[in-house]
């Protein structure tokens, strides 16, 4: 398998869902503050502040990110360029290629989550592939970064039924995401300013050694701002919680997002 079936891949992921689009209704309803009633306090404030609002509820957006991701503590990074799509009908989806270039050579990392299965594999030029993971463990830890998606980029969705809140404090909310053979829960911290500034999760492991081992997951954020009518961080890190100390090993900057464009 190429690198160039790599980027393939990820392109006819994303037209089988433009596809799907085309069974659904043509408009998605307005988010509404009456939407929100049932949220605790941190996060209804926070959807408010984003600019939700009185916007329609996103079925799908499109990201573009550069990021810097290191493969043990102290290393420079690996810099790398990403494109993603994400769905937010009955049957989610998360498409996800990553381009960077290691030793010289060519790398690409695709993640695909249709309904609840996920895949993930990475392959440097057409040479090896030095990651390929399926089943059951990769699909829930996938579960969660869906729901990390949902709620750094997507708060117009937030109301949604497969999302169940409970209110911890004025500034701190947990929340289940439920789909398919998957429940998955983590907890999101707001500031002042009622921006999401981090959430963390038990629920996705760390891949190392061979295998996924358990290990709080977070993504700190930061650099809010108006992107495609939403007020967004622009900024965040990705952190696992080892014994020895946190390890952040992806640092991402936000190049553009887009809801609903493929529709359009």
């Amino acid at each position: 398998m190429t690198a160039r079936s790599f980027d393939q891949r990820w392109a006819d992921a994303v037209q089988d869902e433009l596809r799907a689009l085309a069974d659904r209704p043509a408009a998605a309803p307005e988010l509404t503050e009456a939407d929100l009633v049932d949220l605790p306090a941190p996060v209804r404030r926070y959807v408010m502040a984003s600019g939700a609002v009185g916007r329609p509820v996103p079925r799908t957006m499109r990201l573009a990110f550069d990021a810097v991701m290191r493969r043990k503590p102290g290393e420079s990074g690996m810099s790398s360029s990403s494109v993603q799509v994400n769905g937010f009908g009955s049957r989610p989806v998360r498409l996800f290629l990553m381009k960077a270039r290691m030793f010289g050579l060519p790398v690409r990392a695709l993640h695909l989550y249709r309904g609840d299965e996920a895949t993930f594999q990475v392959r440097v030029a057409s040479l090896a592939t030095i990651v390929d993971l399926a089943g059951d463990e990769i699909s829930r830890a996938e579960t969660v970064t869906v729901l990390n998606d949902l709620c750094v980029f997507a708060p117009g969705v937030l109301a949604g039924a497969r999302l169940t809140w409970r209110a911890i404090d004025d500034r701190t909310a947990a929340v289940t995401f439920t789909n398919g053979r998957w429940t998955v829960g983590a907890t999101l911290l707001f500031n002042e300013r009622d921006e999401l500034v981090d959430f963390w999760s038990d629920d996705r492991p760390e891949s190392a050694d061979g295998g996924l081992v358990p290990r709080r997951w977070s993504t700190p954020l930061s650099d809010y701002r108006v992107i495609d009518g939403r007020r967004l961080p622009t900024r965040g890190t990705a952190v696992y919680a080892r014994p020895e100390g946190p390890f952040a090993y992806g640092e991402f900057t936000l190049r553009s997002i887009a809801y609903d464009a493929a529709a359009a």
